[in-house]
């Protein structure tokens, strides 16, 4: 139906572009004189190159979109370039360009914008660039390229999409952290912590009676020899930092903050050497187990980017539903933009068990806390749960002290 109506509308701009022809023609004849000739020569070019845009062919045309990088950080702009290229010189009167650009990028702002009118005429290159202005966190793809060229009496245009699918990557922007590990210190003073102890197998400090468990690689036969008894090696023991994180994905106006705290915290504990686990429940539910490393860091990253605030549940479900975050026995944190009363009956119940839990609550930049907020906190310290609020552009204040309520 659509190819008849599409061939039906072609033949009737033939007949008007003839008619047209014909009936300057005529007027030249019967009315003579040099203006009516200069009107039937003066409209005879466009007339023939009509008929001739009516059979160039776009498929001629060969288009290329360039891309600096694939990989860049929220905030960041993108530059675009567009090039068109073909074989046959054919003069266009005009060449109008759109890159179809997912919608998440449409309403970031742009300079000259994805659309533009050229006038390309005899060029058989050319190229057309813009600018996509701060870059909002996430997967952006870009699909295909429309190019529309048209005659200037608007009887005969043509149109045809070029597919040339892109994509980037934009991560979440982060702020440089000096992570610390948090003591567990209150204002009624020290409380017990909970941390899992490591051997560091590469420094032994003495030597002690064999135990039930100990490896055979651990004897100290030296030792063992002297005293005729089995003697294994002591060494020294540390405290390990692993971290388990848990981010909240619930609505909320500072939802692109939050992710890039959490981002940020991820960084900082993996680059000081330590581990690090992320749990996030949006749409659906997504855990990464405790490790360490670069690869580690970039598949966090990789799933911030395109993590959004789809969970129906809230953190304090999340965390008593959630098997696996029980069951972890490290350091645990929270990163919330939502202090409430379960949430920090929920952490203090927790510390029961693991012995340590930071809750980091993310504002706006100068937000102030509320006054609900200020007595959650304080029932939080009673009870054992450390509250940090930490402000947009002053992440790296979390572990100064200067935000510990």
């Amino acid at each position: 139906m659509d190819k008849t109506r599409t061939m039906l509308k072609k033949a009737w701009k033939f007949i008007l572009l003839f008619a047209l022809i014909l009936l300057s023609f005529s007027y030249a004849m019967f009315q003579g004189g040099f203006v009516s000739w200069f009107l039937f020569y003066s409209f005879l070019p466009f007339a023939i190159y009509c008929l001739a845009l009516s059979v160039y062919s776009l498929h001629d045309l060969e288009v290329v979109r360039e891309l600096p990088k694939t990989d860049y950080n929220a905030g960041e702009s993108l530059k675009v370039l567009v090039t068109i290229k073909r074989k046959k010189a054919f003069p266009l009167f005009y060449l109008f360009i759109e890159d179809h650009i997912q919608d998440s990028l449409k309403y970031a702002r742009q300079d000259r914008g994805a659309k533009a009118l050229l006038f390309p005429g005899m060029k058989k290159v050319f190229s057309y660039e813009y600018r996509i202005e701060e870059l909002p966190r996430g997967e952006h793809f870009f699909e295909s390229v429309t190019l529309k060229v048209g005659d200037p009496l608007g009887l005969f245009e043509k149109e045809k999409i070029y597919s040339g699918k892109d994509r980037i990557v934009v991560y979440p922007a982060f702020a440089e952290i000096f992570y610390q590990p948090l003591e567990n210190q209150y204002d009624q003073g020290l409380t017990a912590s909970r941390e899992r102890v490591q051997r560091d197998t590469t420094m032994a400090v003495g030597v002690r009676d064999y135990q039930p468990g100990d490896r055979f690689s651990w004897i100290n036969w030296k030792a063992t020899a002297k005293r005729n008894e089995i003697m294994t090696k002591e060494f020294e023991q540390r405290q390990s930092h692993d971290v388990f994180v848990a981010m909240d994905c619930v609505p909320d106006k500072n939802f692109e903050h939050i992710v890039s705290f959490t981002a940020s915290l991820l960084r900082a504990i993996l680059k000081k050497g330590a581990q690090s686990g992320l749990l996030t429940v949006s749409s659906e539910r997504t855990s990464f187990p405790i490790w360490g490393g670069d690869q580690h860091l970039q598949q966090l990253f990789y799933h911030l980017a395109k993590i959004e605030a789809k969970s129906v549940l809230p953190l304090d479900k999340v965390i008593e539903t959630d098997g696996l975050f029980v069951q972890q026995t490290v350091s645990a944190m929270l990163v919330t933009g939502q202090l409430t009363k379960p949430l920090i009956e929920k952490a203090s119940f927790l510390v029961q068990r693991k012995g340590r839990i930071t809750i980091f609550l993310v504002k706006g930049k100068k937000e102030p806390a509320a006054t609900e907020e200020l007595s959650l906190i304080s029932i939080a310290n009673a009870r054992g749960v450390r509250v940090i609020i930490v402000h947009e552009g002053d992440f790296s204040a979390a572990f100064s002290g200067v935000n510990i309520r």
